[in-house]
């Protein structure tokens, strides 16, 4: 029997059946999931829905390259999406919401687009909301420009700065409440007040620093650079990752022209080793641009994507450019 007879035959019987009030139940297959670069497409449908406690089962494919597929705001491990396969990824939420999946896989320039929603149903009463941000209850203005008038001459040392920290009064300070609403060029100011040398000062500042982290806070913020910075930011930091010069062209681009919304509003990666730009930067301040992105850059948006636990190891890691801690 041809298909096409086939199904013409079962429409034909479920018609039947549905006008007598015998209920039918169709077997339907979840629909395959195309990926290919942003450029063609992206994520091919880009938005599904679940319910709370469902299993939700889906069929990936690449069109092109390799590509990898993750939910944020989760602790599912990314899979690999192959050309020519097909991955099966079976998911189940027990809160309520609006999901980000996104590639995990560096495939090009406008790699950080790759990203759909899952519209997860539910209670009202099951719905989290977000917490207000720090740097939106401080009223920091995270677009402002921000140098340090003062920076170290060498690179400020943990372990000679613990010392002081255990002779001096420094409680207030070392809190994990000052040191994310503070930048060390402000706890830097704020030791003018004490015999210490500027070197001093600033080993003072990485102590802190690293009073507020720890080793596996460090490695998980060193994890998450590598897998979703490195690429624009650099391995070390010095903003020159392997799309650096792709990002920088692509901003002398859109000042001549504004057609093309895929080239447009692209400047060059931050520098985290640029001690002026970074020391005036507190936690609090970089959080605000991890989770909503930079406004005219190519930083996107990492609040959908990450914990708030995943953001402040990040923040901390950050830092680690510029101080030498204790190992």
């Amino acid at each position: 029997m041809k298909r096409a007879e086939f199904l013409s035959r079962l429409l034909i019987i479920t018609g039947v059946l549905l006008a007598v009030g015998v209920p039918v139940i169709l077997w339907m297959r979840t629909p395959l999931i195309h990926v290919s670069m942003a450029e063609e497409g992206g994520w091919t449908p880009n938005t599904l829905k679940a319910e709370i406690g469902k299993p939700l089962t889906l069929h990936l494919t690449s069109d092109d390259v390799m590509h990898g597929f993750a939910v944020g705001q989760t602790d599912m491990d990314p899979v690999d999406v192959a050309p020519g396969k097909v991955t099966d990824v079976t998911l189940t939420f027990d809160k309520a919401g609006t999901y980000t999946f996104f590639c995990t896989r560096w495939c090009g320039l406008n790699h950080w687009r790759m990203r759909g929603t899952i519209e997860v149903g539910g209670a009202v009463s099951d719905v989290q909301m977000p917490a207000v941000p720090l740097y939106v209850t401080l009223g920091i203005d995270i677009d402002a420009p921000h140098e340090a008038p003062t920076v170290p001459s060498s690179r400020p040392s943990a372990l000679n700065g613990q010392k002081f920290l255990t002779s001096l009064d420094l409680n207030t300070m070392s809190s994990s409440d000052f040191y994310r609403t503070h930048s060390p060029y402000q706890v830097f100011e704020e030791l003018k007040t004490t015999s210490l040398s500027d070197a001093e000062k600033w080993d003072v500042v990485a102590a802190i620093w690293q009073s507020n982290t720890g080793p596996a806070s460090l490695n998980n913020g060193k994890q998450l650079y590598a897998q979703n910075c490195a690429a624009c930011h650099g391995e070390t930091g010095g903003g020159d990752g392997v799309f650096a010069d792709d990002l920088a062209a692509s901003g002398e681009a859109s000042m001549q022209s504004m057609s093309g919304s895929m080239d447009r509003m692209q400047q060059t990666p931050a520098d985290f080793t640029d001690s002026k730009r970074t020391l005036d930067a507190s936690p609090a301040l970089l959080q605000g641009k991890i989770l909503r992105g930079g406004m005219g850059t190519g930083m996107p948006m990492w609040g959908s994507i990450f914990t708030e636990e995943q953001i402040w190891d990040l923040v901390s890691y950050l830092y680690s450019f510029q101080f030498d801690y204790e190992k």
